[in-house]
């Protein structure tokens, strides 16, 4: 009698994101200091944000505005009441030994954005809602240095950076939706999408505008019950957050499967090593004690505000991937290029209102156009000289055959550098496409009494030079030759 093999244990990870967002304000959420990046280190300072004794918060308007903003472009309920709190929390580099947050009353709930997960062997994208808990406005606290040694003593010490304290964040939590480190780096790069587009976070990840903490837990497919949660910090990119969230599922289901407990702690990243590694015991949310912010009352959102804040929103960036693939005909995977960057989006839109070919368009601002920009990482595309209007002009030259696209590309460079009428810089330079049948047939003529072994080789089979007369057509006119018309003229005096 047989025994059989014990069926292998399916998990399922489950996944959510704690997104902190710093707002692009001029001042910080509750002083007049600026919130400017790269400044000398405690220049950008003041008694509220060091918690001097006697001095009062108070709210940045501003920072209100671009909270709601944000809510509502994640489809949240926006609170018409909501509060502060004290998060009783000890940080070393926040003065006030205490963190102003929201807690029970945020400022925006129940919300959800669409993920988009491209598949490149199908060419299509397989959508998804992640729901969105919560979103709530608080306080940065200020950057440890660490590291410092004292020659005389011997002994280490830590530098204090007060410029970030106060700066202001929301902080957007996800429903524990996400089952894999690619919908979670998904999701995060469409938080940053989202704000982007908003303007009120630049979501430069590199600054510290954009940090993702992730919560993860696994558990056998099927069951109800969440495993252990395990929170992971200290990613600065996209592909940390999968990198790190793919390791950290693996390393569960092995404890799991090797009868080792799972700690509910925080662990950080580390990139060198690929690796999470343990940093402490989690805290729960008694263990911060909150209580209403005494210093700061009530905040309330009239529905005539609301409105107004509503309607000042601008196209979202999966709003415009819809609409460039059911208005445009776009693909999937140009919709998603063009729509990642929404300087890039109005430039591929301005350029289509003046009457370029939507594919066309999208092919040049892919193509040649963004190479160039990656190959000046200083100059965005809204530096470029060459303007909407004017890459319009080219691919109508290149659509009604006054040029080859051999021709726009040859004359792209200068065009890029320096702006200006396509149809004027083909007349003044004498770049024309040549579409005279006879000038072309003359053309050939010429190549082909000049290269008769050539033309052997290609009546005895190697129908591979087609490719080199071509050239050498080209070559004869400048590039001129209109290539359509070229290769017929081409094989018929070849093949005849």
């Amino acid at each position: 009698m047989t025994t059989a093999a014990p069926v292998k244990t399916q998990y399922e990870a489950v996944i959510g994101l704690e997104t902190h967002c710093q707002l692009s304000t001029q001042t910080k959420i509750f002083s007049s200091s600026s919130t400017a990046f790269g400044a000398t280190p405690n220049t950008h300072i003041d008694p509220v944000c060091l918690g001097l004794p006697g001095v009062l918060p108070v709210l940045n308007q501003t920072v209100l505005e671009y909270a709601v903003k944000a809510g509502l472009a994640l489809n949240c309920q926006i609170a018409p009441y909501s509060k502060f709190d004290r998060k009783q929390y000890f940080y070393p580099d926040l003065p006030k030994n205490y963190q102003i947050s929201q807690y029970d009353l945020p400022i925006a709930e129940h919300g959800w954005l669409e993920i988009e997960l491209y598949d490149k062997e199908t060419g299509t994208a397989t959508r998804k809602r992640i729901g969105v808990t919560r979103l709530h406005m608080e306080e940065d606290a200020g950057k440890l240095v660490h590291g410092g040694s004292d020659r005389l003593s011997g002994s280490t010490y830590s530098l204090v950076d007060y410029n970030r304290a106060g700066v202001p964040l929301i902080e957007i939590v996800s429903e524990p939706d996400i089952r894999s480190g690619r919908e979670a780096a998904e999701y995060a790069q469409e938080i940053r999408r989202i704000v982007r587009y908003l303007g009120v976070s630049d979501g430069n990840m590199q600054e510290g505008s954009l940090r993702c903490d992730v919560n993860i837990s696994v558990r056998p497919v099927g069951r109800a019950e969440f495993g252990t949660k395990v929170e992971i910090k200290n990613m600065n990119s996209f592909s940390a957050i999968q990198k790190a969230i793919e390791f950290e599922i693996e390393r569960q289901i092995a404890a799991i499967e090797a009868g080792e407990p799972i700690y509910q702690e925080t662990r950080l990243w580390e990139e060198g090593a690929q690796r999470t590694i343990s940093m402490r015991l989690k805290e729960g949310s008694s263990d911060y004690r909150y209580f209403p912010e005494p210093d700061l009352g009530p905040i309330e959102v009239s529905s005539t505000q609301l409105e107004q804040w509503r309607s000042e929103l601008p196209e979202l960036p999966h709003q415009k991937r819809k609409r460039y693939e059911s208005e445009l005909g776009l693909s999937v995977y140009d919709a998603r290029v063009l729509t990642d960057d929404q300087s890039i989006a109005t430039y591929f839109e301005a350029t289509v209102a003046a009457n370029a070919n939507p594919k066309q368009a999208a092919n040049w601002v892919m193509g040649d156009i963004s190479a160039y920009l990656n190959n000046n990482n200083s100059l965005s595309i809204t530096d470029l000289p060459i303007k909407p209007t004017d890459l319009a002009e080219l691919i109508s030259l290149i659509d009604s055959g006054t040029i080859s696209n051999k021709i726009a590309k040859d004359i792209l460079p200068e065009l890029l550098a320096q702006g200006g009428s396509p149809k004027a810089l083909i007349e003044q330079k004498g770049l024309i496409q040549i579409s005279d049948t006879g000038a072309i047939e003359a053309a050939i003529a010429e190549v082909i009494a000049a290269h008769p072994k050539e033309l052997e080789l290609y009546r005895n089979g190697k129908t591979k030079m087609l490719g080199f007369f071509v050239g050498q057509v080209m070559k004869q006119t400048g590039g001129r030759a209109d290539p359509k018309l070229t290769n017929q003229l081409l094989a018929k005096q070849l093949n005849g």
